[in-house]
């Protein structure tokens, strides 16, 4: 596989699982040396294993992305062990799928504390140590379909993802003059375990099958192939750019 991260240094929050993982293994396979971030209560042997079959280099950093002090002790360590940090990978995130009626105060905070405030504080403490290493680097914050479709168990869900969309724009807006592009994925239906309890269940895979252009779910090498394109030079003109990676998904259920 060519080595368009060579000598390069990315870090992937929530690399344990899904989408993280498999990006987190894409750039360590393309070169990068790849931190893989990952709960406190967690471990990333999984993660790493992969990266070490794939022929990659790999660490792992615990934070809780609830909490700025340890994220931003996180980036600290990266640049510190990596020698620089060129990337970011702000992939962390939860779902529990629940009713609008059902969200309590306490698990609306935690949504947005874990998906649009550790998201924001990852990615501005590495644009700071970008900034202060001066050769610029790229950051791709993972949104999703849910920030311009609501869905009835995912209500809060759909409000961090649309404040993610927007806060990688207005990112790349500010962060270009520092030769730092931001951008954003927004994916559609993917296999993960965040997503299984939505697509095992027969009649929601069927409900998504039928409306996706592609007919099928997608992979999450599907999404860190994507994300790795973001991240090199091949994308060098692209930012404030937000890009659905969902099949046809949304084109295609408003047909």
């Amino acid at each position: 596989m060519e080595r368009r991260f060579a000598g390069k240094v990315a870090l992937v929050t929530g690399a344990t699982t899904g989408i993280g993982q498999a990006t987190a293994v894409r750039l360590a396979s393309e070169g990068a040396l790849v931190a893989v971030n990952r709960k406190p209560d967690l471990d990333a042997d999984e993660t790493l294993g992969l990266i070490k079959a794939a022929g990659g280099q790999a660490f792992d950093v615990a934070a809780d992305m609830r909490d700025p002090k340890q994220v931003r002790a996180m980036v600290a360590a990266v640049a510190k062990r990596g020698g620089r940090l060129d990337y970011v990978v702000s992939n962390a995130a939860i779902n529990p799928f629940m009713p609008w009626d059902q969200t309590s105060d306490e698990a609306f905070d935690n949504l947005f504390e874990t998906n649009v405030r550790g998201a924001w504080v990852v990615c501005t403490e590495g644009a700071r140590q970008m900034i202060a290493e001066g050769h610029g680097g790229a950051i791709v914050m993972i949104s999703s379909i849910s920030a311009h479709v609501g869905a009835p168990t995912q209500v809060a869900y759909c409000g961090t993802k649309g404040a993610i969309s927007m806060l990688g724009k207005a990112l790349g807006a500010v962060l270009g003059k520092h030769g730092i592009r931001v951008n954003v994925i927004e994916p559609g239906a993917v296999q993960t375990n965040m997503s299984a309890g939505l697509l095992d269940d027969p009649p929601a895979l069927k409900y998504y099958q039928e409306r996706i252009a592609l007919g099928r779910i997608g992979k999450p090498s599907e999404l860190a192939a994507s994300i790795a394109f973001l991240l090199s030079d091949d994308a060098s003109y692209v930012t404030s750019a937000a890009l659905l990676v969902d099949a046809g998904f949304i084109v295609n259920a408003e047909l």
